[in-house]
C-alpha cells in the first residue's frame, strides 16, 4: 500500500470518529478532510474542489428549493390535513393511514421536512381519535425513512448511488428505480408496526386516553408540562398596593423572582382572563397565576397585600392567546444557546414557560438564572405562551423550531392557489421529465427549481435559507475523499480483503454482508456520509466478484436510509423523540426488529427486481 493510500485511510478514519463524536458539524468535518487531503498532497486542488460541480450535489441543492415551494404555497401542509378523511378510528387504522401518508409525502420530500409538516396535524389527529400522540409519532418518523425508499429524489443516498452507477459506466438509476422493492419494505414496515411495533410503544404521558376523542386545551399542555403543579394564585386584596401598578412597574420577575403567567380578573359573567404584558394594570378582585418558588411568592404576597389562593389554579388565557409546544430540530440555529442569548421572547413575540428534555421537564422561571441560561439542544420541547397571529407565524419557523401542537387547531389551511397550481405543476413536470428520461435529471431538477423562483412560488431569499447546506456540502467534501481512496488504492485493498473472505459466496450472501455492515455504520454515522463511503466499495466489489453493481448499490441506498434501531441515526428521529417523551431504549425496542426486517426484505425483494 503506498503512502498516499495510507494517508488517505489515516484522514477517513479521523473524519469517521469526528463524525460519531458529534462534537463538530458534519460539514466542517468533510471541509477538514477536503483540506486535509489538498494540503498533503494527495488530492490536486481541482480533484479536491470537484464534489462541488457533482451532479447529485447539485440535485440535491435544487430539490431543497422544490419542497420549498411546495411547502411555502402551502400544498405540503393541505396534503397533509386531507390525512384524517381517510385516517379510520381504531389506532391500527390510524397507524396505517399516517404511515401511508408520510411515507407518499416522503417520497418527494426531505424525510425531515415531512415530518416537521406532519407533526401538528398527527397530534391533532391523534387527540380527536382518542389516542395518545407518543403512540403516533414513532411510526411518522419510520414511515419517513421507508418512503426515501420510493424514488430517486427522496433521499440524497438514492442519488448518490445511481451517480456511482453512472461514474462505472453504467446507466444510472431512473426514477422508479427504487420504487418496486421500496413498496414492499413499505408494506412489511407498516404491517410491523400497526400490528406488533405500536404495542412496545410507551403509552405514559398520554394526552389522551382510549376511546375519548377531544381536542387539546390549555389544561392538558399546562398539566403534561408540571403548570398544573407549579402555578400558584393569589387574589390583589381592597388595598393591595399592588392595586394601581402596571405589571412593568411591579417589577415582580426581577425584585421577587416570580413570573406572572396569567391574570383572571372578575367581569359580569365570571372571572375574564387579562393579557399579562408589562402595560396590564393591576385591579383589586384580580387572581394572579405566577411561577415561582413558595418562598418568593410568599415574599410577595407580604410585600403587596395579596391573599393566597388554596385552589389548584386553572390556567386560563385571553381569548387571543394561546399555547404551543414546539421541538428544536437537530439543526435549528437555537442549538447551543440560552433563551437570552437567542432573544426568544423578542425574535418570536413568544414567552417560554417550560422546556422538556428526555422524560422530564424543566419549568422556566424567568428571574432564575440557571433556567434562563440553559443552553438548548436539539430534541428539547418548548411551551410557549404567545398570541395567536404570532403562534401561527411558528408554522414557518421549520429551519429552527417544529410546531408540534397547538391547541384546538384549526383543521383549514390558507392555500394561494394560483401559485399552487404553478408549483404542482412545475413538480409534476420535473418529475415526469426525469421518470421518461426527457432531459438528464441533474438539468430537470435545476430547471424545476429555477421556474420555482421564476413563478415566485418560492422568494429567492427563501429559496437560498431551504437549501440545507450542511448536508450540501457534506457531500461536495466527502466525494474527493472516496475518489482519492479509489485513486491512491486504498479503496482496491478495503476491495481485495472484503473478496478474498467472500470468495465462492452466493451473491445473496454479498449483498447481505454489505447491507449489514452499511446498516451498521448508518446507525452511527449520517445517511448521506454512509452512502458517500459505501457506494464505491459497492461498485468495486462487485466488479471484483463478478456481480451486476446495481443490487449492491441499491442495498447499500437501503441500509443507508435504515435508521431505526437509534434515536441519533436521523434528524428525524431526534425531531420525534421530545414530543414522544421517548427515551434512547424505546427506539432500540421496537426499530431494531423493523431495522432487521427491512434489511430482510431487501436481501429478498432487490435480487428479484435487479438480478445479479
Amino acid at each position: 500500500m503506498t503512502s498516499e493510500a495510507i494517508v488517505a485511510l489515516v484522514i477517513l478514519g479521523l473524519a469517521i470518529a469526528l463524525f460519531v463524536s458529534d462534537r463538530m458539524r458534519l460539514d466542517v468535518v468533510a471541509m477538514t478532510s477536503l483540506l486535509a487531503l489538498t494540503i498533503s498532497g494527495v488530492a490536486t486542488v481541482p480533484e479536491a474542489l470537484a464534489g462541488f460541480s457533482n451532479p447529485a450535489v447539485l440535485m440535491i441543492a435544487g430539490l431543497f428549493i422544490v419542497g420549498a415551494a411546495l411547502t411555502d404555497t402551502g400544498v405540503a401542509d393541505w396534503l397533509g390535513q386531507r390525512l384524517e378523511r381517510f385516517a379510520g378510528g381504531g389506532e391500527a387504522q390510524v397507524t396505517v393511514a399516517v404511515m401511508g401518508a408520510t411515507a407518499l409525502v416522503s417520497a418527494f420530500m426531505s424525510s425531515t421536512g415531512t415530518v416537521a409538516i406532519l407533526l401538528p396535524v398527527v397530534s391533532t389527529l391523534a387527540l380527536r381519535r382518542g389516542i395518545a400522540p407518543a403512540r403516533l409519532f414513532m411510526p411518522v418518523a419510520f414511515a419517513a425513512h421507508l418512503g426515501s425508499n420510493l424514488t430517486l429524489i427522496s433521499t440524497p443516498p438514492n442519488l448518490l448511488v445511481s451517480e456511482a452507477l453512472r461514474e462505472a459506466g453504467r446507466a444510472p438509476f431512473r426514477f422508479f428505480s427504487f420504487t418496486a422493492p421500496g413498496l414492499v419494505a413499505l408494506a412489511v414496515g407498516v404491517a410491523y408496526m400497526a400490528a406488533i411495533g405500536r404495542r412496545a410503544l410507551p403509552s405514559k404521558g398520554d394526552r389522551a386516553e382510549a376511546g375519548a376523542p377531544r381536542s387539546l386545551s390549555l389544561d392538558d399542555l399546562s398539566m403534561e408540562y408540571g403548570l398544573g403543579s407549579a402555578l400558584r394564585a393569589a387574589r390583589v386584596a381592597p388595598g393591595s398596593r399592588l392595586a394601581g401598578l402596571t405589571l412593568g412597574e411591579a417589577n415582580l420577575r426581577a425584585d421577587f423572582g416570580v413570573t406572572v403567567v396569567g391574570i383572571a380578573r372578575p367581569g359580569p359573567h365570571g372571572l375574564e382572563a387579562q393579557r399579562v404584558v408589562p402595560q396590564t394594570v393591576f385591579a383589586a378582585g384580580d387572581e394572579l397565576r405566577m411561577l415561582g418558588s413558595d418562598a418568593a411568592i410568599a415574599a410577595l404576597a407580604d410585600r403587596f397585600g395579596l391573599e393566597a389562593l388554596s385552589a389548584r389554579p386553572v390556567f386560563a388565557l385571553p381569548p387571543e392567546e394561546s399555547l404551543a409546544e414546539v421541538v428544536l430540530p437537530r439543526r435549528s440555529g437555537l442549538t447551543g444557546k440560552t433563551l437570552r442569548e437567542a432573544r426568544f421572547r423578542d425574535r418570536y413575540r413568544a414567552s417560554v414557560l417550560s422546556i422538556r428534555r428526555g422524560d422530564g421537564w424543566l419549568p422556566v422561571f424567568h428571574a432564575t438564572p440557571e433556567l434562563r441560561d440553559l443552553k438548548l439542544r436539539a430534541g428539547d420541547t418548548l411551551l410557549v405562551k404567545g398570541r395567536l397571529k404570532h403562534l401561527k407565524n411558528l408554522r414557518d419557523e421549520r429551519r429552527d423550531l417544529v410546531l408540534v401542537a397547538e391547541p384546538d387547531a384549526r383543521g383549514d389551511v390558507l392555500v394561494d392557489r394560483a401559485r399552487a397550481a404553478f408549483a404542482l405543476c412545475i413538480t409534476l413536470g420535473m418529475l415526469v421529465c426525469m421518470a421518461f428520461g426527457w432531459l438528464p435529471n441533474v438539468i430537470a431538477v435545476l430547471l424545476a427549481a429555477l421556474l420555482l423562483v421564476l413563478a415566485q412560488c418560492v422568494r429567492p431569499v427563501d429559496a437560498y435559507r431551504a437549501v440545507n447546506w450542511e448536508s450540501v456540502v457534506l457531500i461536495a467534501g466527502m466525494v474527493p475523499l472516496a475518489a482519492a481512496l479509489e485513486r491512491t488504492g486504498a479503496m482496491g485493498a478495503v476491495v481485495s480483503a472484503a473478496e478474498g473472505l467472500l470468495a465462492g459466496a452466493r451473491p445473496t450472501v454479498v449483498l447481505g454482508a454489505l447491507v449489514l455492515f452499511t446498516s451498521t455504520i448508518g446507525m452511527v454515522l449520517s445517511n448521506t456520509a454512509t452512502a458517500v463511503l459505501m457506494a464505491p466499495i459497492a461498485v468495486r466489489l462487485a466488479g471484483a466478484l463478478g456481480l451486476a453493481p446495481e443490487p449492491l448499490l441499491i442495498g447499500v441506498a437501503f441500509a443507508s436510509s435504515a435508521a431505526f434501531a437509534t434515536p441519533i441515526a436521523s434528524p428525524v428521529n431526534i425531531l420525534v423523540m421530545g414530543p414522544g417523551g421517548y427515551q434512547f431504549k424505546d427506539f432500540t425496542r421496537v426499530g431494531l426488529p423493523l431495522q432487521l426486517l427491512v434489511l430482510a426484505t431487501t436481501l429478498i425483494v432487490v435480487p428479484l427486481v435487479w438480478p445479479f
